[in-house]
């Protein structure tokens, strides 16, 4: 059952929180092995959660919305206190913080019971699940492929069925590329609706860039969740003011007479032409559901280079002010691990070192161009639909540094975020959301993005709702779980690893 449900129960007392804890414990003991999604199990804090939540519900007292649902959180910027927390990284496997993010708390206080922390690469660096830490994780539709990164993880865990919902960051793409590659929803909310605090800098160029949001199964589970992890915070000068917004009410809505663009490629994005087959023909499921879909002419004013190589300017200097930041508190990872470093970092950081201030001036009003462009295509449209990434899955490497594609389509493409449709969303702070368009003729999954109007979260809910009736895939995730917990080997052949 999906978690909406799962709640539903758990506050009937048809389901206790201690049963659904141990369920989900025994499904990742069980799925896990073959996906490498969860890295650090908090399985003992769980069950000791959901015990005292137990003894709530029997006293007729309810934490919240997810009382009792078991959920899995990132293992990056993401705290719990009392749970390690290393960042997908060698050097920082003894962490453990002693505070608990906002988002995170957010959740635990609306009951959810963590039961661990989800692979990501070091530091969310790259658009795919691989670090030399644990190693990659797998996309469940095929064990030999990537989950898609940064939240790769809890895209994975998700969709073979461990938990009902996951955790995720995204900063050019971290929910939605996973989400797209491992059949799944993943949702990004308007810049400002999920607090972001507990840095050194909250005026730091994260802004519009880190946003934390949902993985789930379903639209109206992400839904439920970027409810509970919205809301203004005193920490966050950037929180929006509470105005009102249901995006569970939405989830029923009628999306009625908006205007909805359909773009292939943005303009300046290859696709592979599989992606782009599959998504064409979630567009016409979406026009014959009785929405009017038009096909205008959009091109964003930076090539995908140039965008691209914008972002990894931008995210470098992110980097070496978190860098300069540990090594304050004294911790110098780069100096005193730099084989723990991938090389796509130490590249950012020592050019991000290069940098003036100017140079970081100059990329503000290049983001300033794109900013302009998408506002241009909202002020004809109200939601825009995209392919959500460029590729299919790639294949996993053997050496802890998968990396994106190096071509798509027979275009080379710069292979941290260049094959992705979502980093210009980073860029404005846009509503956005992947939810799965379909499958490949070889079973792989191929996600269709969802970008609203800023401060519109409710309707791209609600298109993203009515993708999921007009075009349903919950078939797909069970006949993938079905196989899959057959074991490893039978998994990776029934779903088509090595295809």
């Amino acid at each position: 059952m999906d978690a909406s449900e799962l709640a539903r129960q758990i506050r009937s007392r048809s389901i206790s929180a201690v049963e659904a804890t141990r369920d989900a414990i025994d499904r990742i003991e069980q799925a896990n092995p073959a996906i490498n999604a969860v890295v650090s199990p908090a399985y003992e804090k769980a069950l000791d959660h959901a015990l005292e939540l137990e003894r709530r519900a029997q006293g007729g007292e309810w934490q919240g919305p997810l009382h009792g649902v078991p959920l899995l959180v990132k293992d990056l910027f993401d705290f719990q206190a009392g749970v390690r927390n290393t960042f997908g990284c060698r050097a920082m496997t003894g962490f453990v913080p002693t505070e608990t993010c906002a988002h995170v708390q957010r959740l635990v206080d609306a009951g959810a019971v963590i039961v661990g922390k989800t692979n990501t690469p070091e530091f969310g660096h790259k658009g795919v699940t691989d670090n030399l830490l644990y190693g990659p994780t797998s996309t469940p539709f095929d064990l030999l492929r990537n989950a898609g990164g940064s939240s790769g993880g809890s895209a994975a865990a998700v969709s073979a069925g461990m938990v009902t919902l996951a955790q995720g960051s995204d900063a050019g793409g971290s929910i939605r590329i996973p989400a797209a590659w491992c059949g799944v929803v993943g949702f990004k909310a308007t810049y400002g609706r999920v607090p972001n605090t507990g840095g050194p800098n909250a005026f730091g160029c994260a802004a519009p860039f880190l946003h934390a949001g949902p993985l789930a199964a379903t639209v109206r589970d992400a839904a439920l969740m970027a409810q509970v992890m919205s809301g203004p915070h005193p920490e966050d000068p950037f929180s929006l003011p509470d105005d009102g917004m249901n995006l569970p009410a939405a989830v029923d809505s009628d999306p009625g007479a908006l205007r909805i663009a359909y773009s292939p490629d943005l303009g300046v994005f290859a696709v592979d032409p599989e992606v782009r087959q599959v998504v064409e023909e979630c567009v016409r499921a979406v026009a014959d559901s009785g929405l009017q879909v038009d096909a205008p002419e959009i091109r964003l004013p930076l090539d995908q280079d140039e965008l691209a190589e914008l972002w990894v300017r931008q995210v470098g200097i992110a980097y070496l002010e978190m860098f300069d930041a540990m090594a304050a508190a004294g911790a110098d990872v780069i100096k005193a691990h730099p084989d723990d470093i991938p090389d796509q970092i130490q590249r950012m950081v020592d050019a991000a070192r290069l940098a003036s201030a100017l140079d970081a001036r100059r990329d503000e009003q290049r983001r300033t161009q794109v900013w302009q462009s998408v506002q241009g295509i909202f002020a004809d449209c109200d939601i825009l639909l995209t392919p959500t990434v460029g590729s299919l899955p790639v294949e996993n490497a053997a050496n802890g540094n998968t990396l994106g594609p190096a071509a798509v389509d027979g275009k080379p493409v710069e292979r941290s975020i260049g094959w992705c449709l979502t980093h210009p969303f980073n860029f404005t702070g846009h509503p956005a959301a992947s939810v799965p368009a379909g499958l490949t003729t070889g079973g792989l999954p191929v996600g269709i993005q969802v970008v609203g109007k800023r401060f519109a979260d409710e309707q791209v809910v609600s298109i993203c709702r009515r993708i999921e009736q007009s075009h349903p895939w919950s078939g797909d995730l069970v006949r993938m779980r079905s196989h899959l917990l057959k074991g490893p080997a039978q998994a990776a052949s029934a779903t088509g690893a090595g295809s």
